[in-house]
């Protein structure tokens, strides 16, 4: 065990010095990478902070399944049953009203003030009705068996009509899966630049030390003893620029808030970008360090197996 941790230390030191020699190298090495992390983690960060509103906005769908008019009250009670036995089959959460004719009439009224032409009318016009407010929709999966349940329901005996307006909850579950999408998308192809990037930077510091590393392998220095240090050079050039790169998105957060301020005024929200949480800037900076880690890998072996 000893032994073990004295390697790794050694280890350690040597990648610090591998870091520290070309230290405007390094300094420029990690700005790219930065720069680089710095977009998928503000698109992480934006996400994050619209999925919460998302959620709000389809909070309560609701489904309005009107009665026949010819549908008595006993009949018409009679269809709770059965709409949330569909509602059940269909893997759907929801709570489900009956509004009687005469409070949608009282409602109607309150609203409009057109008890007098309804009064005309001799009877009441409206029908009884169910309103299903359906919890959060929030994946075109559930949009789409929303949309079979509807089907379902009109084909219930005394059911007139059924109201769904869902294309606009497709249409929010399609944006956000896009988003997630091209945010992947995103991660993945600069993901491989800082791959890149830290593979030359650990292939020129190869190179720089290639007469220290055939000596050290003259006198009995495994490979892996060897590769160790520029490891952990390239854990710790990806670890810092992944720090910085959390550490601009979060400093720009400030300002987009003041400039967000007037706009979400106007809408009566208090909506404003807050940082990411601590659990995910650690699981980023472990990211950002395996992406370097990755990139020193590829390097070595492929710069040091050609050593002599």
């Amino acid at each position: 065990m000893n032994n073990w941790l004295r390697l790794h230390a050694y280890a350690l030191a040597g990648a610090w010095r591998h870091i520290r020699a070309p230290r405007g190298g390094f300094l420029l090495n990690v700005l790219v990478i930065a720069i680089a992390l710095m977009l998928p983690f503000a698109g992480l960060t934006l996400l994050e902070n619209v999925r919460p509103v998302s959620e709000q906005l389809v909070v309560e769908p609701e489904i309005s399944v009107f009665l026949a008019a010819a549908t008595s009250r006993e009949q018409a009670t009679a269809l709770a049953a059965p709409i949330r036995r569909l509602l059940k089959e269909a893997q759907l959460q929801g709570k489900l009203e009956f509004i009687p004719r005469e409070k949608a009439l009282a409602a109607l009224d309150e609203r409009t003030g057109l008890s007098a032409a309804v009064n005309a009318l001799g009877t009441n016009p409206l029908p009884d009705a169910y309103v299903l407010k359906l919890s959060g929709l929030d994946s075109m999966a559930q949009a789409s068996r929303t949309e079979s349940l509807v089907e379902r329901l009109q084909t219930l005996s005394g059911v007139e009509h059924v109201q769904l307006d869902s294309a606009w909850i497709k249409r929010l579950a399609a944006i956000m899966q896009v988003l997630q999408l091209a945010l992947l998308l995103l991660a993945i192809t600069l993901g491989t630049v800082v791959v890149a990037v830290v593979f030359n930077t650990i292939r020129l510091q190869v190179l720089h030390q290639s007469e220290e590393i055939v000596l050290s392998k003259l006198v009995g220095a495994s490979d892996a003893f060897v590769s160790r240090p520029f490891y952990y050079a390239g854990a710790f050039l990806g670890l810092t620029a992944g720090a910085l790169a959390l550490g601009l998105v979060t400093l720009s957060l400030h300002p987009l808030n003041q400039a967000l301020a007037d706009v979400v005024r106007l809408y009566g929200s208090q909506f404003q970008l807050v940082p990411l949480d601590a659990l995910t800037w650690i699981a980023l900076l472990a990211v950002s360090a395996g992406l370097g880690w990755l990139g020193a890998l590829l390097s070595v072996r492929r710069s040091i197996g050609r050593l002599a």
